[in-house]
């Protein structure tokens, strides 16, 4: 059954594993042509790998979104290899959990870097592409931690998942019309994230609270929904959680 996924192009940062890795796999399957960013390479060749044996279109390229130049990269090489970008998901992430009396201003940095400037250099990439092909759908991972604050020890992480939601409600006013804007919020799902640590009280709570997590293919199912709408119709918010996730 063909479908609005079929044929698509699409970018996906921090596609090396969780959220990524999924989502790379199940819009592959889909007919979507997946190009992968992340700076494990290993880890994409072998996804890539495991793409093209089942008859899907994958591409990699090491992308450190720190790194403007890389995330441009990342989109021309799409350009070049496909002719052109119809969606870019903008899901690299970093959850670094600790009370702010712990003073980790190295990871409240690092989390800046990562979650928010690595969402607006992938904007930066792809947004004169979508406005030349007069077509495009961004996508940007942010978290039920940017719909209420997690804290004790989440308060600069939901700063940064806040700061997403607001970034993409002004993209989606701003560039609304023929590009589309979908922000995901996911609760606890499986995923590498919870790994993000390094105060290891928060550690070990994380830990304990994601027992909870839903897998991964539940934020790939709500992506490929978005997706898949008919041209005219934008689905701007998918806030999505285990059923017994209470935060």
């Amino acid at each position: 059954m063909s479908t609005n996924i079929d044929n698509k192009v699409v970018v996906i940062t921090g596609a090396s594993s969780g959220l990524g890795e999924a989502t790379a796999r199940h819009l592959a399957a889909r007919g979507a042509a997946v190009v992968l960013g992340a700076r494990r390479t290993d880890k994409l060749e072998q996804i890539a790998a495991e793409i093209r044996a089942t008859g899907g279109k994958a591409e990699v390229l090491a992308t450190d979104v720190t790194r403007k130049e890389q995330v441009q990269a990342l989109v021309d090489h799409a350009v070049r290899v496909f002719g052109r970008v119809d969606v870019l998901i903008n899901n690299a992430g970093l959850m670094a959990i600790a009370p702010l009396d712990e003073v980790k201003t190295d990871e409240w940095d690092r989390m800046i870097d990562i979650n928010v400037k690595g969402v607006l250099y992938g904007i930066a990439a792809a947004l004169p592409q979508f406005r030349q092909q007069n077509s495009g759908h961004f996508i940007n991972i942010a978290s039920v931690a940017g719909v209420k604050v997690f804290s004790p020890g989440g308060t600069v992480y939901s700063g940064t998942k806040f700061a997403v939601r607001a970034i993409s409600e002004g993209l989606r006013h701003e560039v609304g019309g023929s590009i589309r804007t979908t922000t995901i919020e996911p609760g606890a799902v499986d995923s590498e994230l919870k790994h993000g640590s390094s105060h290891q009280q928060s550690a070990q709570f994380v830990k304990e609270f994601y027992k909870l997590a839903i897998p991964a293919d539940a934020v790939a199912r709500a992506i490929a929904y978005a997706i898949e709408q008919p041209a005219d119709v934008d689905i701007n918010e998918i806030v999505l959680r285990p059923t017994v996730q209470e935060f």
